[in-house]
């Protein structure tokens, strides 16, 4: 197939990469930075420097922008797109993306797939993208009304880029969990961090500062969208963090070791009980 990918950052670069060495697809690049997409040619991570008329001939078009990126990209550049298509995204919500491209698919004649890789890493850019980057993780497909076919494209793609395995779920569904597998976890790392003693750090620390602190390397600008596109759920996973939170602050300040003990113990039998 010729496949399109727009925005070579280090998810649209990792999706390059992975596609020229697992598979023998065509892969254009399409990217507002130039010098971008000459190292990505120079690198042999596409076969083709890009642009908006150049998806006239894309089988499959990936999205590796911001959401509302993506939405407009589409908007503006939907008419070059070849009838019956296949558009995905890579975006982390799903409820507010996919009935605007729903109506986008409608509008122009293709068919738009939801996906969101579970990969990645504290930086960003194209320099930070590898073709091992999505070894053996989650790839989330979200069929937004596709038909089976092209549901079925974006799978078997996933896996040949070596996803380790593909989870086919509703918008709802995505964004209730990925509010507490990844968005909770940002929120507190980056509440953690902006304690006062955090820049003492130094000296005092070790793996339970690093685990938590990881992802408080942040892309503010991605986030902070992503937060707000999907606050219901996050709010909702953030409530029950906090009264968490205040069960076990309330023990500590009564003293109470057997309460603290208890609360402790659970979360504890669950993290086992889990096996990861």
């Amino acid at each position: 197939m010729n496949i399109a990918v727009i925005g070579l950052g280090i998810i649209g670069g990792s999706f390059a990469k992975a596609l020229k060495k697992y598979t023998d697809h065509h892969i254009i690049g399409i990217n507002r930075t130039r010098s971008v997409l000459e190292r990505a040619y120079e690198e042999n991570a596409i076969d083709e420097i890009g642009d908006e008329r150049s998806l006239e001939k894309a089988d499959v078009i990936i999205l590796a922008l911001y959401p509302q990126t993506a939405v407009k990209y589409i908007e503006t550049n939907g008419k070059y797109i070849k009838k019956n298509a296949i558009v995905t995204d890579s975006s982390g919500i799903k409820r507010e993306i996919c009935p605007q491209m729903i109506e986008l698919s409608e509008r122009f004649g293709f068919e738009f797939v939801g996906s969101h890789p579970m990969a990645g890493k504290e930086t960003n850019g194209y320099e930070s993208s590898e073709a091992e980057l999505f070894e053996g993780a989650s790839y989330i497909v979200v069929p937004c009304e596709a038909d089976d076919k092209s549901v079925k494209t974006i799978s078997d793609l996933a896996l040949q880029m070596h996803f380790g395995s593909v989870k086919i779920t509703t918008p709802e569904e995505h964004d209730r969990m990925i509010a507490f597998t990844s968005q909770l976890p940002h929120v507190l790392a980056c509440a953690y961090v902006l304690s006062p003693c955090c820049p003492n750090h130094k000296g005092f620390s070790a793996g339970s500062y690093k685990d938590v602190s990881r992802v408080a390397n942040i892309n503010a600008e991605l986030w902070s969208e992503l937060f707000l596109e999907n606050r219901e759920p996050l709010i909702k996973e953030l409530d029950t963090l906090i009264d968490n939170i205040h069960a076990i602050t309330d023990a500590v300040k009564a003293n109470d070791k057997r309460k603290i003990e208890q609360l402790l113990e659970e979360a504890h039998k669950t993290k086992e009980m889990l096996g990861e």
